[in-house]
């Protein structure tokens, strides 16, 4: 695909027409062109926060300098590349490998085409041990990067100590353990600092890009390129976009952005479609999740915000709920609000045009860091392990239990209440224009997925779903700093039987990666909690079993309100 277009239809149309006009009468476009930082306030933003506008062109140099690692990696038999990152991060990479992995399989098998290293990308973002287990299986052809514009992460921090500790049983030196990494990171920060000190490779981004902006960086690009991914098709694809992003006609971005600020703002009858159902071809993937934190992070702030979510959690028809297809096959069978047609590159810079139009309208600047909502439930759980040391992380008793499930609740239940009568007043609780999200804290393949479907039938309302930490650290912002109409699910669980590796002790620290797991979702429930939104946090002591009695649960209360 090399064109571009976005069509909406119906009464979004009306509202994104008249949203544009507005857009183009106040000087929006041409502002954005020129990079002028005065759209959000003289002090609001400087010019090097609209440096993504220039990644399409900017990041051709990098790709150069990248050429020489990945022959280098290559001769050194390391086509595994394993990327801790957790949030925008990983997205991006993840969502470039999954666009390219057909052409990737074809240039292994020697397909016509411009020749390129093929490997292989696993993302480490603390959700799951089956991933972890994948690379320990290819230690011998991995490559550690490890990305983030801060510090070390609590997960980066376990992942980096276990991944040492296993080169050096290989028998690596310290220097050898050392090459095996690299980071990404911004000039200046504590990681950059740190990889210094342990000799690891380093490649450094501008510290003045916003984290949730920078698919089109060394943080997508670096570990996609390194699996081998063709990142000078998908610079050419994004840099195709940017003559039409200058126009106040046939800008596909500002009718983006236009669509999805002029939807989440309040229309007459006092009702905003604040909510974006994500839908692609083959179901929900990297780019879908790419596009939800961008969303949320960009806007979820000062009361406002956009939630995106894919299926199955929007099923129903929910008037606060904005359908988007991206790159769907038929224009006349789509039946979404909106269709966005664009390859990989030209997406990742449309939705971040779009987004920036789309904070313009909703009154908020999306690049600035705002409240350190995130931060604060990372560093509560880092407070919560270090506390406990080799004890327990937390005193709390369960108010309930059913067939091997805690119930955790700030509230206690009646006696005789059952897991249905539990659910069902979280449910209940789900504000008239809110939504249910469920973050689970498992290994293994179970998701909010399987439960959403239900869910939306029994709350009558949309449904939120992923994998902590990445997904709450993605998403945290409209959560919690947005309308703060939503109600929360947390599931944890003991490890299954025979995860080793998530029982195993990580090196050099008193816990676990399993502990570990628990301790960010306690720390997600405690800034759910002071913010006083509805949340019950779920404990399935076997979690093999539990998850068979949760979903039934979860079924009989949808069959229970069901009209």
């Amino acid at each position: 695909m090399s064109g571009f277009d976005v069509l909406t239809r119906g009464d979004v149309l009306d509202s994104a027409l008249q949203a544009r006009d507005y857009l183009v009468s106040c000087g929006v476009p041409g502002a954005l062109a020129a990079k002028d930082p005065r759209l959000w306030g003289r002090r609001a933003v400087d010019h090097s926060r609209l440096g993504w506008l220039d990644l399409p062109f900017a990041s051709r140099g990098l790709l150069n300098q990248l050429g020489g690692l990945v022959s280098e990696a290559r001769y050194s038999g390391l086509d595994h590349i394993v990327l801790i990152g957790v949030g925008a991060e990983s997205l991006a990479a993840q969502a470039v490998m999954e666009a390219q992995t057909p052409a990737l399989a074809g240039a292994a098998g020697g397909a016509a085409g411009p020749e390129r290293p093929a490997g292989e990308l696993t993302v480490l973002d603390g959700g799951d041990t089956a991933a972890l287990a994948f690379a320990m299986e290819r230690l011998d052809r991995t490559l550690v990067v490890l990305a983030s514009k801060a510090g070390v992460s609590l997960e980066g921090d376990a992942y980096r100590r276990i991944f040492s500790a296993a080169f050096r049983e290989r028998g690596l030196s310290e220097r050898e353990i050392a090459s095996r990494f690299l980071v990404v990171t911004d000039h200046g920060s504590p990681l950059h600092d740190f990889a210094r000190q342990c000799g690891y490779r380093i490649g450094l981004t501008d510290p003045y890009l916003p984290g949730h902006y920078g698919a089109l960086s060394a943080y997508g690009l670096v570990p996609a390129v390194l699996a081998g991914a063709d990142a000078d098709r998908l610079l050419d694809e994004a840099a195709s976009l940017v003559p039409s992003l200058a126009k106040d006609e046939d800008n596909p971005g500002l009718l983006l952005g236009a669509v999805l600020g002029g939807c989440a703002q309040q229309g007459p009858g006092g009702l905003a479609r604040d909510k974006v159902l994500l839908r692609e071809p083959g179901g929900p993937g990297a780019l879908s999740a790419w596009i939800s934190q961008l969303l949320a992070v960009g806007t979820g702030k000062r009361g406002r915000g956009v939630l995106a979510f894919e299926p199955p959690g929007g099923r129903g028809d929910f008037p606060d709920v904005h359908g988007v297809s991206i790159n769907p096959r038929s224009a006349a069978q789509d039946e979404s609000d909106t269709s966005v047609w664009a390859p990989l590159g030209a997406q990742f810079l449309l939705w971040e045009y779009a987004t920036a139009v789309a904070g313009w309208l909703l009154g908020v600047n999306p690049f600035e860091a705002g409240s350190t909502v995130v931060q604060e439930a990372e560093d509560d759980a880092a407070t919560l392990l270090r506390t406990a040391g080799g004890g327990p992380l937390t005193a709390e008793r369960p108010v309930y239990v059913e067939d091997g499930i805690e119930v955790h609740a700030d509230f206690p239940w009646p006696p005789g209440a059952e897991l249905q009568t539990v659910l069902g007043g979280l449910v209940a609780s789900v504000p008239s224009d809110g939504y249910l999200s469920v973050m689970t804290y498992l290994s293994g393949d179970f998701s909010g997925r399987y439960l959403a479907p239900s869910l939306a039938r029994a709350s009558g309302r949309p449904v939120a779903y992923g994998p902590g930490p990445g997904y709450p650290h993605a998403t945290g912002p409209v959560h919690k700093d947005g309308p703060g109409n939503g109600a929360f699910l947390i599931i944890t669980g003991d490890p299954a039987p025979g995860d080793e590796l998530a029982a195993h002790p990580v090196p050099g620290r008193p816990y676990s990666l399993a502990k570990l797991q628990i301790a960010r979702a306690l720390g997600e429930l405690r800034a759910l909690r002071e913010r006083r939104l509805p949340v019950i946090r779920l404990h399935l002591r076997d979690p093999v079993e539990g998850v068979g009695r949760l979903t039934e649960a979860v079924r009989a209360v949808a069959g229970a309100r069901r009209p």
